[in-house]
This record gives C-alpha cells, sequence and structure tokens, in this order.
C-alpha cells in the first residue's frame, strides 16, 4: 500500500480478539487507523454511527454471523467489504459475492495477503467512473455507466458492486476476447491467486441478472468470455 493510501479507516470484524489484534497491527502499520466488533451485531451499529474504507468481516460470529450483518449493512452503505472464513467452500463464496461482499479470503491467511485485498478493493472503490458514452443500449437491455444503474425490458437490475464493475468492463471492450486473469486483474483489480471460478461465479450471477440478454455475454472455451451484441 503506496502512501497517498494512508490515513485509511478499516473495520475488523471478528469474534477471535487475536485475528482482529494482528489485522489491526498491519492497517497501522501502513498509516491507517483500524476499529474493531466482536461480532455482526456490534458491527452494524458501528457502520450506522461511523464511515469506513473498507471493512473486514468474519463469516462464523455470535449474536448475528456475517453473512446477516453484510445484508444488512447494505441496506444503508456500499462500503467494501471482505469476507473471512473458515470455510472455504464454493458455495459460501457464492453467497458471499451474492449479498454484496467485494472478496473471500479463506482462513487461516497470511496478513500481508488481506492488506494486498485492502489495497485492491479500495482502489477499486476511489477510481472515477469514466464516462465512456455514459449510457448503452442494447435492445431491451439499457446501462448508465454513470448513475451505476442496468434495466432489463425497463426493470432496474438489482447488481451487486462487483457485478456492475463486470458488466461495465464488458460493455467497455465490446467485441473483445477477455480472458479470465484479464478480467481478474482489472475488475478486481490484482492477481487473484490464479482463481478462475471467482470470474465463472460473478459471470453466472451477471448472466442471471439480465435475463434473455445473457445471450450478449459469449463465454470462449478454455479462454474467457467476450460481450458480443
Amino acid at each position: 500500500m503506496n502512501r497517498k493510501e494512508a490515513g485509511m479507516k478499516v473495520l475488523i470484524v471478528d469474534d477471535e480478539e487475536m485475528i482482529r489484534a494482528v489485522l489491526r497491527e498491519y492497517v497501522e502499520f501502513e498509516g491507517g487507523t483500524a476499529d474493531e466488533a466482536a461480532d455482526g451485531m456490534e458491527a452494524v451499529k458501528m457502520c450506522r454511527e461511523n464511515d469506513y474504507d473498507v471493512i473486514l468481516m468474519d463469516v462464523m460470529m455470535p449474536r448475528l454471523d456475517g453473512f446477516s450483518a453484510v445484508k444488512e449493512i447494505r441496506k444503508f452503505k456500499n462500503t467494501p467489504v471482505i469476507m473471512l472464513s473458515a470455510r472455504g467452500e464454493e458455495y459460501d463464496k457464492l453467497f458471499g459475492f451474492e449479498i454484496g461482499s467485494d472478496d473471500y479470503v479463506t482462513k487461516p491467511f497470511s496478513p500481508k495477503e488481506v492488506m494486498a485485498r485492502i489495497h485492491a478493493v479500495t482502489k477499486r472503490a476511489a477510481a472515477p467512473v469514466r464516462e465512456h458514452g455514459d449510457v448503452y443500449e442494447f435492445e431491451g437491455l439499457r446501462i448508465d455507466m454513470v448513475g451505476r444503474s442496468v434495466y432489463v425490458d425497463g426493470e432496474k437490475a438489482e447488481l451487486t458492486p462487483k457485478e456492475y464493475e463486470l458488466l461495465f468492463y464488458f460493455v467497455q471492450n465490446e467485441g473483445v476476447a477477455l480472458t479470465r486473469e484479464r478480467l481478474l486483474n482489472k475488475v478486481w483489480g490484482y492477481d487473484f491467486y490464479g482463481d478462475d471460478r471467482t470470474v465463472d461465479t460473478h459471470v453466472k450471477m451477471l448472466r442471471g441478472n439480465l435475463k434473455e440478454y445473457r445471450k450478449f455475454i459469449i463465454t470462449l472455451r478454455g479462454l474467457g468470455y467476450k460481450f458480443e451484441t
């Protein structure tokens, strides 16, 4: 993390005090500050009262689990969230992405890896929106880049933040064959340790939300995807 990002504020949510302490030490070493919460209910309350640049959210916690806490926080804030969990099954990651988390790290993890992920999601969140034509229309699919809204046959599609970014990148590269590696680097902002399933999972969710216009996202076997109308 470079010096211009110093001063970031992180909320660390985990019922294990040792994990919170280690992550806090790394955040402070990078020049940031960190608040701590021991369960989901405390995290929701703190997010209502404070603004954070990123939230590190454990999944398995007493009182209110991490998934439920993220769903509640998403009702009033769009702060980037990185899930922390000992459960690395694909359906857990899929559910985490569906409720709006930006990344998913499986325990045990390297604190340096977590900091790299923080760097990536905050960089993406701070990136200015490129006014690339502003509004695109493909048959009944309407995409407003600046307004961050997508309409399918006149009905607003409820996309996660990462689905928006993925769709916008597809549209801005219409007709271009995009490898999974390129999508990981450009949409997630860093090398996602070769986890191509992350791309496939988000494409699957995005296609579901686009309904019949899923046809525009073409699978290139053994390579990746292409947005073509």
